[in-house]
């Protein structure tokens, strides 16, 4: 039996024909992006397919598999068959600043724009204020103030004559009047005025004030003639602003006469733009402001604020946010400081990602989006709304600092998050409206099927990665290796790895070992370095492992037989790297009716799957010995050396075949280490870590000296998991070391024994002297011993 149980070379590692690999033809080309996830691709082009409310993704996968290149990549090549969404930007609000506009422009048209109004307000600014120093215009002003004179000196000249009847002069500086007693036609001064005869002197203040009065009489419509002029000179600069600024909008109107939001904006920027001509560009206003401040502030009231404007030939948008805080999702409004005081306008609104992926398609981190407060309710309230409002995170707690109410954009965009399987299931759980919005569910994967197709994507995936990082050409022989390496980490001959980032980051490392060497092709060779060396920089622990079982320190015997003592096999995870090593197994059995005392599980290290995998060992004990009596047996089983919390039930088949020969006395070859896990009925059920396993116990074995007797027993289930290292293999072709593969617990027992386990025959009895039948026996004689105990015990009583 033992040979027939004994695998060959050739199951130990997969065997890729190289001629599968001979020179891809140049038309060969990659049928997707997302190498070997037909179901998550599938899923993925129906949900960008439909384009219903609520049908947005979630891409579940383990981290590690590459998702968010994949589907990146994926969403780039379809989005680019598609037409770019509209361009849109903020302008100002003129008759309330508070609450800026939103515009809709044809896609490429934003820059366009913006490009226009510059050129309109350097137009302005050289058209004004010269347009008011032209000489029609100062003709036409000067006419009006002519007016206004001839009626205030009409008046004057009336007031004039009737203070010359009474020897009075009238005196006029600008527009203020004073009166002078008048003698042979010349007027007094002060001291001539002091030396007249009192009478005279009161009769002038008399004619004064008569005069005065009249004066008021005759001026009595000034304010109103002075309105008429200010009137007519405003609607003469309204004129000459409309003559001077009409033929700046001209082109204008013409080149935006079918873009509706753009054809209102100009309109209200041609109607505000009268007044502030008039308020700073005015002659005798425009030294107060050089030429920059001014175009500054033209820019600042009147340019618009384009948050997206995508080319023409660009495709529907795919975002990616890496860091998807609230103010990065839904943009922000900064602010200025000027002395002290903070300001802000619409030329200060922030676009966010869902602004630029608007019209295609916005990728974000299911973890990161729920780190972050108020972001999760907020893109649920945008996606069910569909639009998107600039407001502060805060406004629910009562506190709202901004200035500003920028009114909403309609938001059509498919949301794509990517996320491991808890918190899919978690926001399943949790939140009722998750469903309703996240309709789509794409699942990658963990491992891609390894058929002809999938390796040759997998070889042009390689080669076009090689290509865009400048990396030499890679050969047949590393693309083998590649493949066996991802058959490895995914433990199956038949399937390689999805996390195609391992086999890139390999690639690269590879790359210097290749640029050392000077190749111009990267091969095997330079592949098997970077993996070793790898495996080096990761080696530190289980080195020193190995090195305390060599110098005594822990407990390992490869040589020799032993009752009650087995090596079991382990697998040690540290950080991202994993390795084997063997473990001590000790059991012990003694009359009584305990059961089987899990020691690791008594003293709280024993995790729940080891601890179940020792609960069967009664089970199969039941089952196969304890038929025709009571099973009562006392017993432990430990793992020694072990100061560390132990799951898993691969160490069951190992524990039951220690705790056996415990039982039977039967010694157990200790150069044979032994994985697997068993059911009640003794079949031998896969495990994980093969490969770890056995070249944990290689090493050991290695290093002591292989001698030929050295081997290990695995679930005969593993053997397509197998992918060792070329070391084993060599090892097993020399026949210095052997692996088997075992099914049952009596194929096992009769390798690590050298005896025959006995089948049991219709009556359920084994033959005389085979493992079965010393373990029944020995079962039935230690139930007997409890029996009398009991019958004592009833008896003292």
């Amino acid at each position: 039996m033992p040979n027939s149980l004994q695998l060959p070379p050739s199951a130990l590692k997969l065997h890729i024909d190289l001629a599968d690999f001979k020179a891809l033809p140049e038309s060969t080309k990659l049928t997707s992006n997302i190498l070997g996830q037909s179901r998550a691709q599938a899923a993925l082009e129906f949900g960008i397919a439909m384009n219903t409310s609520g049908y947005n993704i979630f891409v579940m996968g383990e981290p590690g598999l590459g998702r968010l290149t994949m589907i990146t990549q994926h969403l780039e090549t379809l989005a680019n068959k598609k037409q770019p969404p509209p361009s849109f930007a903020y302008v100002e609000n003129f008759e309330n600043p508070r609450e800026p506009i939103a515009i809709s422009l044809p896609t490429g048209q934003g820059q366009n724009l913006n490009r226009d109004i510059e050129k309109l307000l350097d137009n302005l600014l050289a058209t004004f204020p010269a347009a008011f120093e032209s000489p029609s215009y100062q003709q036409k002003k000067s006419a009006i103030e002519r007016q206004f004179s001839q009626l205030f000196n009409a008046a004057i000249d009336l007031v004039e004559k009737n203070s010359r009847a009474l020897n009075i002069a009238l005196f006029r500086e600008g527009e203020s009047i004073t009166f002078a007693p008048l003698r042979k036609n010349k007027p007094l001064d002060e001291d001539q005025f002091s030396q007249m005869p009192q009478p005279e002197r009161e009769a002038f203040h008399k004619h004064v004030e008569a005069l005065e009065d009249y004066l008021g009489e005759v001026l009595l419509e000034m304010p109103q003639w002075r309105r008429t002029m200010v009137e007519k000179i405003r609607q003469l600069d309204n004129d000459t602003i409309s003559l001077a600024v009409d033929p700046l909008f001209s082109d204008l109107n013409e080149t935006y006469q079918h873009v509706d939001d753009a054809l209102i904006y100009l309109t209200k920027i041609r109607k505000n733009l009268q007044q502030t001509i008039t308020d700073y560009l005015m002659p005798g206003r425009t030294t107060e402001l050089n030429e920059n401040t001014l175009r500054r502030m033209l820019l600042e009231q009147y340019l618009p604020n384009i948050l997206v404007d995508l080319p023409t030939d660009a495709g529907a948008p795919v975002i990616f946010e890496p860091h998807p805080i609230y103010q990065n999702l839904f943009g922000r409004i900064e602010y200025v400081s000027e002395q002290g005081t903070l300001i802000t306008n619409y030329r200060r609104i922030c676009s966010g990602s869902l602004h630029r992926a608007n019209g295609g398609y916005l990728i974000i981190d299911a973890e990161k989006l729920l780190t972050f407060p108020f972001v999760w309710d907020a893109l649920k309230r945008a996606l069910q709304s569909g639009r998107i409002e600039i407001e502060s995170p805060y406004a629910e707690l009562g506190i709202n600092p901004i200035t500003l109410k920028p009114q909403v954009i309609p938001l059509n965009v498919k949301v794509i998050l990517v996320g491991p399987r808890d918190i899919y299931y978690l926001l399943e759980e949790m939140d009722s409206e998750f469903n309703e919005m996240f309709k789509i569910l794409a699942d990658f994967d963990n491992y891609i099927p390894r058929t002809h197709d999938s390796m040759q994507q997998f070889a042009l995936l390689m080669q076009k990665h090689a290509e865009e990082t400048v990396t030499p050409p890679l050969t047949n022989a590393a693309i083998q290796c590649l493949i066996e390496h991802s058959c490895r980490l995914s433990e199956n001959q038949h399937r390689f790895s999805a996390r195609v980032n391992d086999s890139l980051d390999i690639i690269a490392e590879a790359n210097l070992f290749c640029q050392q060497q000077q190749s111009k092709e990267l091969d095997r060779t330079h592949v098997e370095q970077a993996l070793s060396a790898k495996e080096f920089r990761n080696g530190r622990l289980s080195q020193t492992i190995l090195e305390e079982m060599l110098d005594g320190t822990i407990l390992i015997d490869t040589d020799g037989e032993a009752i009650g003592k087995i090596n079991g096999l382990t697998v040690l995870e540290v950080g991202g790297s994993s390795f084997g090593a063997p473990a001590r197994i000790t059991a012990s059995v003694y009359p009584g009716s305990r059961g089987i005392v899990d020691v690791e599980r008594e003293v709280e290290l024993g995790q729940p799957i080891h601890s179940k995998g020792v609960m069967i060992l009664s089970g199969y004990l039941g089952h196969c010995y304890a038929q025709q009596f009571p099973l009562a047996i006392s017993a432990s089983i430990a793992i020694e050396q072990s100061y560390g919390y132990i799951d898993g039930d691969s160490a069951s088949l190992a524990e039951l075949c220690c705790l056996i020969s415990a039982l039977t006395r039967i010694p157990i070859k200790q150069s044979v280490a032994i994985t697997g896990s068993i059911n009640q009925y003794g079949e031998v059920q896969a495990i994980g870590g093969v490969n770890e396993k056995i070249e944990g116990y290689f090493r050991l074995c290695q290093a002591r000296g292989l001698n030929g007797q050295h081997a290990v027993i695995i679930p005969a289930a593993n053997k397509r998991n197998l992918m060792l290292k070329q070391e084993v293999i060599n090892a097993v072709v020399t026949g210095l070391f052997t692996i088997y593969a075992v099914a049952t617990v009596d194929e096992t027992l009769e390798l690590l024994t050298g005896q025959i386990a006995g089948v049991a025959d219709e009556q359920g009895n084994y033959p005389d002297g085979t493992i079965n039948f010393r373990a029944i026996s020995r079962l039935k004689e230690i139930s007997e011993m409890a029996a009398e105990d009991d019958k004592e015990e009833e008896g003292g009583s």
